[in-house]
């Protein structure tokens, strides 16, 4: 055979255009999605109750997401977040001392709550960046630290553990819905509103992460850190935003809580580091960095809380709920993974 005659090599963007439904992650989460649904539905009717299901459980797929694109924003790196909860507390703390103190607005609560967040990320990220400490064991022990500073300020600041007062608006946000504010159906099915905020966070991150150069230079150091410094990509900077960007989500994810149980608590953010780590796992980020899937961790949480939200409603003990949460969670990761070596083995990019 001549060299003209041989075969060229395929090309990628051709291959990747192949791409067959059954090796896209995403659809693979949409399928699991629509058959958890079904079979709770079929199971227990009250699963498609809308006011007793639907609003509350996409409250919490609100609440759960953004501490998902928490987390999502250091595993970018390769990195961890195990403060996150805490980090949370802190930031309800702030936004619930501003309306004590000062009757600050709604917002300007918000805002601040965010700050603080932001600023406790980016002190993780700065020692990570400047010590070269690995980022579990420094997150670990920022939490530990705010686990005794959140009890101390709640005690010293409030009489319980809680605020007693809400900002002017907050109540809406926990039970009210858009359907409320619109006469009939013009505004279709009763969606919380918790939920736009937690889009906009959601289009925020997957813009940052898909267009802005400061998202794809967080993800060419997550890749490879040396190539990364080598090609002029200032590292050290990338992670502290990183770490900065989780800290902000954390407080969101803290104030979006705390709309929901009515109150800024000490407890905000207790139940947040296991939510935070199965939602971008399970919608396929990545735990060494260089890749995150924003859509995969929204549809991620959506799967988690209707696994939690009907075997509630069938009834499960708490322990034999986490139990069996667990066991479908591995199960679906499982499947994924299978999915991926067929996927492999077929020459197909996935």
């Amino acid at each position: 055979m001549k060299q003209d005659d041989r075969p060229s090599p395929p090309d990628p963007t051709r291959q990747a255009a192949r791409l067959p439904l059954w090796a896209n992650p995403r659809i693979g989460l949409v399928v699991l999605l629509i058959a958890l649904i079904a079979l709770f539905s079929t199971l227990r009717p009250a699963f498609l109750n809308t006011d007793l299901t639907l609003v509350p459980m996409q409250s919490d797929i609100s609440v759960y997401a953004v501490v998902g694109l928490a987390q999502l924003a250091v595993l970018s790196l390769g990195h961890m977040n195990m403060a996150v909860g805490r980090m949370a507390a802190m930031s309800a703390f702030a936004a619930g001392l501003l309306h004590d103190r000062l009757d600050a607005p709604l917002l300007v609560c918000l805002l601040g709550g965010l700050a603080t967040g932001a600023l406790l990320g980016a002190l993780a990220g700065l020692i990570i960046a400047r010590t070269g400490v690995n980022s579990f064991v420094v997150t670990l022990a920022l939490d530990f630290a705010l686990i005794g500073l959140v009890s101390l300020l709640y005690a010293t600041f409030t009489d319980g553990v809680a605020f007693t007062g809400l900002p002017a608006g907050m109540a809406a946000l926990r039970t009210d819905t858009f359907a409320d504010y619109c006469a009939g159906d013009l505004c279709g099915p009763p969606i919380p509103l918790l939920a736009p905020v937690a889009l906009l966070a959601v289009l925020g991150v997957g813009l940052l992460f898909r267009w802005s150069r400061v998202g794809r230079e967080v993800l060419m150091t997550g890749a490879n850190a040396k190539a990364a410094q080598l090609s002029g990509i200032p590292v050290g900077a990338r992670v502290i935003q990183a770490h900065a960007l989780s800290g902000l989500l954390a407080g969101l994810a803290g104030f979006l809580l705390s709309a929901n149980n009515g109150s800024f608590s000490a407890g905000v953010g207790d139940g947040f580091l296991l939510p935070s780590f199965l939602a971008p796992v399970l919608g396929g980020t990545l735990l060494v960095g260089g890749a995150v899937s924003v859509l995969g961790t929204v549809l991620g949480t959506a799967i988690t809380q209707v696994i939690y939200k009907g075997l509630n409603l069938l009834q499960f003990q708490v322990d034999e709920l986490k139990l069996y949460i667990g066991l479908v969670l591995v199960a679906a990761l499982s499947l994924d993974r299978l999915r991926h070596v067929m996927a492999e083995r077929r020459g197909v990019l996935a």
